[in-house]
């Protein structure tokens, strides 16, 4: 670590993966298999839906903005590690890393609050049937999506303004990309304020679109109970499986990761929950909805018939 206050300072080291550099070539060879697999993964997802008038509905919207999401969210980092496992220690520019941060809290933050209005979604479709269609019109869905564009835009910004105008006392970042918590570390003198600042946006980032959701289930679990027949529950649980399964990975990780005191960091533990939501879960959203959701299963097995059939009958 470098000492004194660094107000010049032009460029960060990432440390990333410093240790085990033998299997580094193993490491690179798995995180781009990944990557391209959740690529293709999401990408076909978004593509299915887009093409398929019977998948037009605010559900399968949300879905959409959700894997063109993944894809961004993922792309901000993964180049960024695949150089690090390549290479060792990576030098990134200051202005490159504010970019970073402010790209990975933007995508991060927008599906936070995606994740909320596909909750709201479900509460209106199970709760409200008969008036699901006149409430969840297109235009409340593209400005709930709009919306959580703009809050992930403000929470990016304040926070790449609150780390990046305050005084470092050094350049080497112990992570594989631009991280809050390891940025935090090289900040000079009482750090308590920043500290502060960070919980509370990640409270209002994290916290409260949390909160929504656990409201909308409170009611839909509680709508779902009261139905009369066993057909109808199983429908309606088996509609909200899905997005359960993909709200309680993604926060779980992600808020046991920003959710928490400067004092109980720990490197090791952090990049490995960073790699959990930031490589696995926009890989497991695409394969938790295709697998569960037999409308969309239903529109790929379409689909890839429809290319074998071209591929069958196409020039020879």
């Amino acid at each position: 670590m470098i000492l004194g206050n660094l107000s010049g300072l032009s460029e960060f080291r990432l440390l990333g993966f410093s240790g085990n550099s033998h299997l580094h070539p193993l490491f690179f060879v798995i995180l781009l298999s990944l990557y391209i697999l959740t690529l293709v993964a999401n990408t076909a997802i978004a593509f299915t839906i887009n093409t398929d008038s019977t998948l037009r509905t605010p559900m399968y919207f949300f879905l959409t903005q959700l894997s063109c999401l993944d894809i961004c969210y993922l792309s901000v980092m993964i180049p960024t590690i695949l150089e690090n496992l390549m290479v060792g220690t990576v030098s990134i520019s200051k202005t490159r890393c504010a970019m970073q941060m402010f790209s990975f809290l933007f995508f991060g933050v927008a599906e936070c609050f995606l994740l909320a209005a596909m909750s709201l979604d479900r509460y209106f479709a199970v709760c409200h049937p008969l008036h699901y269609t006149i409430i969840m019109s297109s235009r409340v869905c593209r400005s709930l999506v709009a919306g959580s564009y703009i809050c992930g835009a403000a929470v990016g910004l304040i926070h790449t303004l609150i780390t990046f105008s305050s005084p470092l006392c050094g350049s080497a970042i112990d992570h594989f990309f631009c991280e809050i918590q390891p940025l935090l570390d090289l900040l000079c003198g009482n750090t308590f304020p920043r500290e502060l600042q960070v919980i509370l946006v990640a409270v209002f980032a994290i916290l409260s679109p949390f909160l929504l959701i656990i409201y909308s289930y409170i009611h839909i679990i509680s709508t779902i109970l009261h139905m009369a027949s066993a057909e109808s529950r199983q429908k309606a649980f088996s509609t909200c499986s899905s997005h359960l399964l993909v709200v309680t990975l993604f926060y779980g990780t992600a808020g046991s990761t920003y959710l928490r005191p400067k004092s109980t960091y720990c490197a090791a533990v952090d990049k490995f929950l960073s790699l959990s939501y930031s490589v696995l879960t926009p890989l497991l959203n695409p394969i938790i909805y295709s697998l569960r959701n037999k409308e969309v299963k239903r529109a790929l097995k379409k689909k890839w018939r429809k290319t074998n059939l071209m591929m069958d009958f196409g020039p020879a």
